[in-house]
């Protein structure tokens, strides 16, 4: 499984119906959380998303993406998540961000805050890195913002093709461990001395899935690329085309213009998020500017929950 909940979807301050931003992804059992705004924790509890993660990746320090996490923290400690002293998980918590990330959070962390009683690692994260994983990486790319900005992109590596277990019993191959090597591309010798190569029983490897966040930015060729055939692009979209200039002054972008990025980049499904406040929380206005450009299009609310399905299985 491979879902996104909306745990902020608003822009610089809470509202009565959008918090700040954050948002959980959980990919087969493992969560990860991107940026982290005030109230980041109760939004968790709220929502169901489990304390039980290891990493956040800030795609900026402005406080609406960052100030969640001494709370976050300190919720943390109190429910003796991690445990403490010498019972103390070595795997704390990592966090990750752009460059700044050392001085900036390490001050986050001593403001309001007893001595963090489990292992905090801060990692700084600079353009076109990429987090290695078994089965998926996490790369980094530039994004434009009045501050130091990265955008992250969940890509998973391609999986084996189908096997089928229909012919593989019409060849007479037992079930069991011959079945695995052949899937996993070893040519087998079966009793009688015939030998069977893999192309006769699995197909061609299948795409993963990818998922790309934008952060806060202007409409960006980086973000366009990295996004091409994407299973879902999550853009911010501040602002409607009417205030296209206050978006440029900002560093952010319209709805209009993240339609257009998803468009050129043939994604499968956008999801807008960071929305202003002057916006109600359907924002009925971003909704059909978008979809006049690209169909497929939600505007994130606070709690949402998409579920991104291989290609194939179904839309996200």
């Amino acid at each position: 499984m491979l879902k996104l909940t909306f745990l902020g979807t608003g822009a610089a301050c809470p509202t009565i119906e959008r918090n700040v931003a954050g948002l959980a992804l959980v990919r087969e059992g493992e969560t990860m959380l991107f940026d982290c705004g005030e109230g980041t924790q109760r939004q968790m509890m709220r929502y169901g998303v489990s304390f039980g993660f290891r990493e956040i990746f800030f795609t900026h320090f402005h406080s609406d993406h960052m100030l969640g996490v001494i709370g976050l923290l300190r919720t943390l400690g109190l429910l003796n998540i991690f445990g403490e002293g010498e019972a103390a998980r070595s795997d704390g918590l990592i966090l990750y961000g752009p460059k700044g990330a050392q001085r900036i959070l390490t001050g986050a962390l001593e403001v309001g805050l007893e001595r963090v009683k489990f292992p905090v690692e801060i990692r700084e994260l600079k353009v076109g890195d990429v987090l290695k994983r078994d089965e998926y990486d996490i790369v980094t790319f530039a994004t434009e913002h009045r501050a130091e900005t990265l955008g992250y992109a969940l890509i998973e590596h391609e999986r084996l093709g189908r096997f089928n277990p229909d012919k593989a019993r019409a060849l007479g191959i037992p079930e069991g461990p011959m079945w695995g090597k052949i899937h996993r591309g070893e040519t087998i010798t079966l009793d009688d001395g015939r030998r069977v190569a893999p192309e006769e029983l699995v197909g061609g490897a299948r795409a993963g899935r990818r998922v790309v966040i934008s952060g806060d930015t202007r409409p960006v060729p980086t973000l366009r690329d990295i996004a091409r055939g994407a299973d879902l692009l999550v853009h911010e979209a501040t602002f409607s085309q009417q205030d296209h200039a206050r978006a440029k002054e900002t560093g952010h972008s319209t709805a209009a213009e993240a339609a257009a990025i998803a468009q050129e980049a043939g994604v499968r499904n956008l999801a807008l998020t960071h929305i202003s406040p002057r916006y109600s929380r359907e924002a009925p206005e971003l909704v059909a500017e978008a979809r006049a450009i690209f169909p497929e299009t939600v505007i994130a609310r606070d709690g949402m929950e998409i579920e991104v399905k291989y290609r194939g299985e179904g839309g996200s």
